[in-house]
């Protein structure tokens, strides 16, 4: 019994290290956003104006989203050892519901600094919190049918990308909201879909259902299986991307040379996540969960602290990240009234200002490790106070 028991918390922490890896990395997209002089004026994925660098920045945190949202569904399922179901669908769905008001309120705060909210953009904390709704009315289902639902989603949703082609914009906000990104009109305020979430919670489902895998105590059969379907789900990638007829709506194409060419073959469609998109992803994270199950050290426990304050952190960095960016504004010579120009998304930035991506790295490296103490303070709380079961919805 105890060595079931610690084979089971060595599990727990392997999800710990991967989400706290990515969670440091989603620090790094953001910073860039805020701070690199070409992040508001260029795409750092195209081909035609970007740098090895610069495209390798941005490609490395396509990585947060989908592993987040994977790991958010196994979190689920390893929760049910100590919940009944009942329990569980309660907590997924109220949780669920108050990520979705936190990112209309609280995360879009941070991201804009506007009081007045005219701008209300849906990213990735509103697409988790209305999977976890979803997943929450799911687990009432057996068991393989939320295998097969979440599987036929995140396999079949592609499928429209050849409706969507013979369609003339815009789509209705209902469309957008479940597969594709839009702007729409609310209230006298624009709403911004950039995370449709049918996608997202059909890899939510295929999360939940790898939670299962986990809670296995024969460490040599999880790690085979870790291994095969990560490389198995890297392997559907190159095949399926090298076909070039399904599975993302922007096919790859020969580029002057041969390494941009491979740039090309791996530049996926994120909104919404392509079933490419989700494979280049998930397949590695497979591999690096079958690694980390058997590594504890110093690092990794450091690492490890990101991942179990997952949303505490991503709120504590944003307004970090936002109120540095602000400073370097003012330092420029800007005023407050051109910070808080109405037609701006994100106040106190001005498009074409900042700096060298080598900048960009001592900032967000200068971030996460701020934040560091502040994270483990917060940790320890949690732990130190089971009791409050509010602290779980943070």
């Amino acid at each position: 019994m105890q060595q079931s028991l610690l084979q089971n918390q060595k599990r727990i922490t392997s999800v710990d290290l991967l989400r706290g890896a990515i969670m440091i990395i989603m620090a790094l997209d953001h910073t860039r956003d805020f701070f690199h002089v070409g992040a508001q004026t260029g795409n750092p994925l195209d081909l035609s104006t970007t740098t090895p660098i610069l495209f390798f920045t941005r490609w490395i945190t396509h990585f947060c989203a989908p592993v987040f949202v994977f790991l958010s569904g196994t979190s689920a399922f390893l929760q049910s050892a100590r919940k009944s179901k009942k329990e569980l669908s309660i907590f997924l769905i109220t949780r669920g519901l108050w990520l979705i008001l936190a990112e209309v309120t609280i995360v879009n705060l941070l991201l804009t600094f506007d009081i007045n909210f005219s701008f209300i953009a849906l990213e990735v904390i509103w697409t988790i919190g209305i999977s976890m709704v979803i997943l929450g009315l799911m687990i009432w289902l057996p068991f393989e049918i939320i295998l097969a639902v979440g599987s036929l989603i995140v396999l079949g949703h592609n499928a429209l990308d050849f409706y969507e082609k013979d369609q003339t914009p815009p789509f209705s906000a209902t469309y957008n909201l479940i597969h594709r990104q839009g702007f729409h009109s609310l209230w006298g305020r624009q709403l911004l879909i950039l995370y449709p979430f049918l996608p997202w919670a059909g890899l939510m489902m295929l999360g939940y259902c790898l939670g299962k895998v986990l809670r296995n105590n024969d460490a040599t059969w999880r790690k085979k299986f870790l291994i095969i379907a990560g490389m198995s789900t890297i392997a559907l990638f190159i095949i399926l991307r090298f076909i070039n007829v399904y599975g993302d709506p922007s096919a790859w194409s020969p580029q002057p040379n041969g390494f941009f060419t491979f740039l090309s073959f791996i530049n996926s469609t994120k909104y919404p996540p392509s079933l490419f998109f989700m494979c280049m992803t998930i397949g590695p994270a497979l591999l690096l969960m079958a690694w980390w199950d058997e590594i504890q050290n110093g690092f990794t426990k450091i690492v490890s602290v990101y991942g179990r304050v997952p949303f505490f952190y991503f709120l504590a960095h944003l307004f970090v990240i936002h109120l540095i960016s602000a400073v370097t504004y003012f330092m420029r010579g800007h005023s407050f009234q051109e910070g808080i120009n109405p037609t701006a998304f994100i106040k106190f930035i001005q498009p074409g200002e900042g700096f060298q991506l080598r900048y960009v790295y001592i900032i967000w490296l200068a971030v996460v490790i701020i934040l560091y103490p502040v994270c483990k303070w917060y940790d320890r709380y949690k732990t130190d106070h089971k009791e409050k079961k509010w602290l779980s919805y943070l």
